[in-house]
């Protein structure tokens, strides 16, 4: 029982860490709409290399404010590297489909795959990199 618990506390911990991650992205993207809609990448591929980077990049600065696990590790440790980006991905997809149900507009990590690219990029740094 305390296994499924601590499995289950580290999954939590880390997809709240990343949706709210996700949710800041997407608040500057809208903030600095105009510029970044001129500037559009076409490639997805590109567009997904891109997203894990800016992600990396947020899991680096989140070990200046969680320098440690969120829960201590078990024997299953990263297995949020797996199920995080999916788990993520597919809230900010729902996000996006309910800002799209209500007309509003939609920006790239509202969207399952670049949202997943963005949560594996931070967990892959904080796998690595947490102390």
């Amino acid at each position: 029982m305390d296994l499924l618990l601590e499995l289950l506390l580290e999954f939590f911990g880390e997809l709240l860490l990343q949706v709210f991650a996700e949710i800041a992205v997407a608040f500057i993207w809208r903030t600095f709409g105009k510029v970044v809609e001129a500037e559009r990448i076409k490639n997805t591929f590109v567009s997904v290399v891109t997203y894990v980077f800016l992600g990396s990049l947020t899991g680096g600065i989140s070990l200046a404010i969680f320098p440690h696990p969120l829960v201590r590790a078990t024997r299953f440790h990263g297995i949020s590297l797996l199920i995080s980006p999916i788990a993520t991905g597919s809230m900010m997809a729902l996000i996006g489909s309910v800002l799209r149900r209500n007309n509003r507009k939609v920006v790239p990590i509202e969207s399952f795959g670049y949202a997943s690219a963005f949560a594996f990029g931070m967990a892959l740094v904080r796998l690595v990199l947490v102390k």
